[in-house]
């Protein structure tokens, strides 16, 4: 009655001693909780303040490096963040050091670092071993210090060996129309459009650039197509209209632009021959054009003007090397619409039919190869041949 009769007089607001005592923990239970919640705090704090980690709580990938031997030199990398390499004046005095221009292919950023010579190689990973590729002609490829280039062999040339089946007998005696799809290797999706939705007889021009050019060509060509490479050239809105990391630059020396076209070329196997990409202000400069046609001629490669500069010197400077060479004549997906692409497309008919040859380029949107895959099925009822741009080339230079 007593412990009822203090609940009763107290007041509100307060607590009786029984109530405390009946809510009130026992002191070693409090004084356990705190010596945990302060040795959380300590544990926490060494951490912060002692470890080294300013990426701390974010993912983190580690990669195995393969440390090579003292003889054995690595291509520098062919990956998505390219490291080209390019002599400067001051290099050429000294002979032993390299310039190699850094260029994060995420942020563009560029970054020059002189090294040696004998550390030029080893900047980047080993490319994906040319044997993985289907089809490629081992005895047709030569080590650059970025990876597997091509090379005349054995009297074999790239363009003859990796050039798509036609008839070219028939070829020979009626209209044909050639198209070239480019662009690729950049876009998954895209890309695997173009291989699957257009014949084999499309030829296929990919980018250098992408996760991985290589297995996407590998595709293009086990659906038999034949394939290109283009190569990032300077447009004369350079560096406002960028290609990419490594274009061929007309302030650049000759032996600066082969050393950049080395690292195109590694970058995939199995091209028949190479294209600009872009290139206006490049393409029209005979002392930069010049070395490039020369070399990639040497290299038994064919050459595809995409068209798109009228003071391009590739005609005049490939005929000079008696290399493989054709012009696109019309760009069908100029205007993106398909009105426009069927009018085009009507245009290279009559061009065929006038001259007996014709080359049309288009890039991989869903609307170009959707209007191609249509009108290429109507071609034979219109008494049209639609070949590999290698074919058209050939006739071409017999004509």
């Amino acid at each position: 009655m007593t412990e009822m009769t203090d609940d009763l007089s107290t007041p509100l607001g307060q607590e009786t001693e029984r109530q405390k005592r009946r809510f009130r923990l026992p002191f070693t239970a409090v004084q356990a909780l705190a010596v945990l919640l302060g040795l959380f705090l300590v544990a926490f704090l060494a951490v912060a303040l002692f470890t080294d980690n300013p990426f701390g709580g974010e993912p983190v990938a580690r990669v195995a490096l393969r440390t090579p031997a003292a003889d054995e030199k690595l291509p520098a990398a062919a990956s998505g963040r390219p490291e080209p390499a390019a002599k400067s004046a001051q290099q050429a005095a000294t002979g032993d050091n390299k310039t190699v221009t850094i260029i994060d292919g995420s942020s563009g950023k560029r970054q020059d670092v002189v090294i040696g010579s004998d550390a030029a190689d080893k900047t980047g990973a080993e490319p994906a071993p040319a044997m993985a590729m289907a089809g490629i002609d081992q005895r047709l490829l030569e080590k650059s210090r970025y990876g597997m280039i091509p090379v005349v062999a054995d009297g074999l040339k790239p363009f003859t060996v990796y050039a798509a089946d036609a008839d070219r007998t028939k070829a020979a005696k009626m209209p044909v129309i050639a198209i070239v799809v480019g662009g690729l290797g950049v876009g998954a999706a895209k890309t695997a459009d173009a291989i699957m939705k257009l014949p084999p007889a499309v030829t296929l021009a990919f980018t250098p650039y992408g996760a991985d050019p290589a297995k996407l060509t590998e595709r293009a060509r086990a659906q038999r197509h034949e394939i290109l490479l283009q190569v990032p050239m300077e447009p004369f809105d350079y560096p406002d209209n960028d290609p990419g990391p490594q274009t061929l630059l007309t302030t650049l020396t000759p032996e600066q632009n082969i050393d950049r076209l080395y690292w195109h070329l590694s970058r995939f196997q199995g091209y028949a021959g190479i294209a600009n990409f872009m290139g206006a202000r490049f393409t029209a400069t005979d002392a930069v054009m010049q070395p490039i046609v020369r070399e990639a001629a040497k290299r038994g490669l064919g050459y595809l003007d995409d068209g798109s500069s009228p003071r391009s010197a590739a005609p005049s400077l490939t005929a000079a090397q008696s290399m493989p060479f054709a012009k696109a004549d019309f760009t069908i997906d100029a205007v993106p619409t398909s009105a426009e692409i069927d009018r085009t497309l009507v245009k290279l008919e009559t061009l065929a039919k006038e001259r007996g040859l014709a080359v049309g380029i288009a890039s991989a949107l869903p609307i170009s190869i959707e209007r191609l895959a249509a009108w290429i099925k109507t071609l034979d009822s219109r008494g049209i041949m639609l070949v590999p741009l290698t074919t058209a080339m050939l006739k071409s230079k017999s004509g």
